[in-house]
């Protein structure tokens, strides 16, 4: 006897809306290569679950675009900007690269963990803000640097991120 499991169904994971944002990304493509929308369809889910993915989406994703669901897994744990795990409403990227450890970004990361009274990769109890460490962030001319949401801060200093996070309340 042969135990077999039932593939996901896009259609029932995924909503009609979602679908129809990830076929933007498809569209952008060859029809031979809907696979290479992967990293759209990842960031179009997560944006469409409050910020995190779990395996029934990503196995969606795989339906959604023929593809084995390893792959999508792949993308998504190599990958800074996916998350598997609920975050906050905030989700703080603090680059510590090296352009921005010799700029001082330990000092950002240490503010940020008193002033939260969390850990690098940890939520504040009232979800409102992630601290996540980042390797690099691509803007090393302005080290120390983070990214909330899709937004850059760069030549960071304690005052400079007390101010950043006032505006966000």
């Amino acid at each position: 006897m042969s135990t077999r499991l039932s593939k996901p169904n896009a259609s029932a994971i995924l909503s009609e809306d979602t679908r129809a944002k990830i076929d933007h990304w498809i569209a952008k493509y060859p029809p031979e290569q809907k696979q290479s929308a992967v990293m759209g369809a990842l960031t179009v889910v997560q944006e469409a679950n409050g910020g995190w993915l779990t395996t029934a989406l990503m196995d969606g994703i795989a339906d959604y675009l023929d593809m084995q669901p390893i792959a999508v897994y792949e993308i998504a744990t190599f990958y800074s900007m996916y998350e598997l795990k609920p975050v906050g409403e905030h989700k703080l990227c603090v680059c510590t690269n090296i352009s921005c450890m010799l700029r001082g970004s330990e000092d950002i990361v240490a503010h940020l963990e008193k002033k939260f009274g969390i850990k690098l990769g940890e939520t504040t109890p009232d979800q409102k803000f992630t601290l996540k460490e980042v390797e690099c962030l691509g803007a090393c001319g302005g080290a120390p640097m983070m990214q909330i949401e899709r937004e850059y801060h760069e030549n960071l200093t304690p005052e400079k991120v007390d101010d950043i996070l006032a505006k966000l309340d």
